[in-house]
């Protein structure tokens, strides 16, 4: 792809930042989605490239709206913001409330923002959507089926409930979007990251191998500038191998 416009959401930290970092620094056009106006403009200025702010609080319908009118051509879509659902409590103990707190962000966010971007991204000769999921929505890893996704020790396992099923509900978005889309010549894909040193990977819940962020980033940025012949409707992990659903 030759230079793209891209917008990566929650992008003021994180693999979110580092996404924004490297399609930057391969040339593209990067708006940061940050929540907060200046942590986006501090993330702006420590990046190399064309940057530039966007206030995006993927929660508001308003400031969607807002930030979507500010945009008048996209390639890219990153739908990377999210938030964890704090402790690694069981499911059993887990309350409603924090189920529709995550949701709200990890699913609901991303419909709204891929809803209101949509408009320009279908002017875009090469649209691209990239949702940043999770190894740990794999339902295959979660019942015990799957090798080498899922942290916790490796075995099936009822903790983080909330954040866990959210990243599995966009992974079918995931699907919905890139069959709905197809014909418009979209490619919309789903990035495992691994577990990364990452403000979303607390003290506590990282593993030990938890790694550099930038290296997740980089297979966002893959899928983010996949040729025309590229697969859609797809979950991969960081180094472009599938993930079992």
């Amino acid at each position: 792809m030759n230079k793209s416009i891209a917008l990566v959401s929650g992008a003021n930290k994180g693999i979110g930042k580092d996404i924004a970092r490297q399609l930057a620094a391969a040339g593209h056009t990067v708006y940061v989605g940050s929540r907060d106006a200046e942590r986006g403009k501090d993330a702006v200025a420590d990046i190399d490239g064309d940057a530039r702010l966007l206030v995006l609080d993927v929660t508001s319908a308003d400031g969607i709206a807002a930030a979507a009118r500010q945009v008048p051509s996209l390639d890219i879509l990153v739908n990377n913001a999210g938030i964890s659902s704090g402790a690694p409590r069981q499911v059993t103990e887990e309350d409603p409330d924090t189920f529709r707190r995550v949701y709200e962000t990890n699913v609901f966010g991303v419909v709204a923002v891929t809803n209101a971007f949509l408009p320009v991204l279908r002017r875009s000769a090469h649209p691209r959507i990239v949702n940043i999921s999770s190894g740990t929505a794999s339902l295959a890893a979660s019942a015990g089926q799957a090798e080498g996704i899922i942290v916790f020790a490796n075995r099936p396992t009822g903790a983080l409930g909330a954040y866990r099923s959210s990243k599995t509900a966009l992974n079918e978005l995931t699907v919905l979007y890139a069959n709905a889309l197809a014909d418009d010549g979209f490619k919309v894909n789903a990035l495992a990251p691994g577990a990364r040193r990452t403000d979303l990977n607390g003290p506590g819940r990282a593993s030990s191998r938890a790694g550099d962020p930038a290296e997740g980033a980089a297979g966002a940025v893959r899928l983010a500038l996949l040729p025309d012949d590229g697969p859609t409707g797809g979950f991969f992990s960081w180094d472009g191998t599938p993930v079992p659903w």
